[in-house]
C-alpha cells in the first residue's frame, strides 16, 4: 500500500491518496477546494494537483472519503467525483450535523438524511475499494460526523488527534463533545496496535517546525500533549472545555460548513446567475 500526501498551506489540511501499487486501486481522503473568503472566489489548484497525480499513476479511485464535515476548508469531493466517477462517503453521523446547521442557515427544504452523499458509513463496517479494504471507525467528539479510516496498518484520523505536539481536535462546535472525543481516542484509536501508523488531518507546525503528518499509536499514547493513554477522562474533559472556550471560530466556518454538509455541492445559482453563501449575524 502506498500513501501520498498533499498539503494545503492556506488551511493546514492534509489530503491523502491511498493506493495499491499492484492493482492501482485507490481512495482519496479529505480533498480541498480552494476558496478565498475576501472575494468569494473558488478555484481548483488543489484538486488539479491530486487529479494530475492520479492520472500520472493511472489509479482507479473508488472512494472520496470525508473524515467529517470540515469547518476550515471547502471540500473538493464533487470536482473529483465529476472527474473520476468515484463515490463520496462520510460517517452516518452527518445527519446530526445537517439537522443542527439546517436551522443555523435557515435551509428550508434541505434534506437531513445524508442523501447528498453517495453513502453513509456505519461504525465498524468495511468498504471495498478494489483490492483495498477500508474499515470505518466512528470517532465523534470534534463533530458527531467524525470518522477515522483504517487501511491495512494505517489509520487516517481527521481532526480527532493531531501530531503528538499538537494534541486533539477542538470540541466546541455545535453537537461537539469532549466526553465523546475522549472515548473515540482513548477507547477506540488507542486500542489499535501500537505500531499502527497515524496520518493526521491537519498540521499547524507549532513553533514553526517542519511539516509532519505521520506518527504511531504508541507515540500518541505516550506523547500526545493533551490526551495520552493514561490521561483520566475528567482531566481531559476539563482541559478541552477550558481551552475551547478561549478559541476563535475558524475563519471559514460558515462558508465551509454549509457546503460540506451537502457533500461539497456549491449552492445553486440565484435568479441572477450568482451563487451565494450565507453568514449568520450574531
Amino acid at each position: 500500500m502506498e500513501i501520498d500526501t498533499f498539503f494545503d498551506e492556506r488551511t493546514w489540511t492534509l489530503t491523502y491518496v491511498v493506493w495499491d501499487e499492484a492493482t492501482r486501486d485507490a481512495v482519496i481522503i479529505d480533498p480541498v477546494l480552494d476558496f478565498d473568503p475576501s472575494n468569494g472566489r473558488t478555484w481548483t489548484d488543489s484538486v488539479s494537483e491530486v487529479l494530475a497525480f492520479v492520472k500520472d499513476k493511472d489509479l482507479r479511485v473508488h472512494w472520496l472519503l470525508e473524515t467529517h464535515a470540515h469547518a476550515d476548508h471547502l471540500s473538493g469531493s464533487q470536482e473529483l467525483k465529476n472527474a473520476l466517477g468515484a463515490k463520496v462517503g462520510i460517517s452516518s453521523g452527518i445527519t446530526a450535523v445537517q439537522q443542527v446547521f439546517k436551522g443555523v442557515f435557515d435551509f428550508e427544504g434541505m434534506p437531513t438524511d445524508g442523501s447528498q452523499f453517495d453513502r453513509l458509513l456505519g461504525d465498524g463496517e468495511t468498504i471495498s475499494a478494489g483490492s483495498l479494504d477500508v474499515k470505518v471507525i466512528h470517532t465523534p467528539g470534534h463533530t458527531p460526523a467524525c470518522a477515522s479510516f483504517l487501511v491495512d496498518d494505517a489509520v487516517f484520523t481527521g481532526d480527532a488527534i493531531f501530531m503528538p505536539d499538537s494534541g486533539t481536535g477542538r470540541c466546541d462546535f455545535p453537537a461537539g463533545s469532549a466526553e465523546d472525543l475522549y472515548e473515540s481516542v482513548h477507547d477506540k484509536l488507542y486500542a489499535l496496535p501500537d505500531d499502527t501508523r497515524v496520518f493526521v488531518g491537519h498540521d499547524y507546525q507549532p513553533g514553526g517546525r517542519d511539516l509532519a503528518f505521520e506518527t504511531t499509536i504508541a507515540a500518541e499514547k505516550t506523547g500526545n500533549i493533551q490526551l495520552q493513554g493514561d490521561t483520566p477522562r475528567a482531566q481531559f474533559v476539563e482541559f478541552r472545555t477550558k481551552r475551547d472556550a478561549g478559541l476563535n471560530a475558524p475563519k471559514l466556518l460558515f462558508p465551509a460548513v454549509q457546503v460540506n454538509i451537502q457533500a461539497g455541492h456549491l449552492p445553486e445559482p440565484a435568479e441572477n446567475g450568482t451563487r451565494y453563501l450565507k453568514i449568520p449575524l450574531a
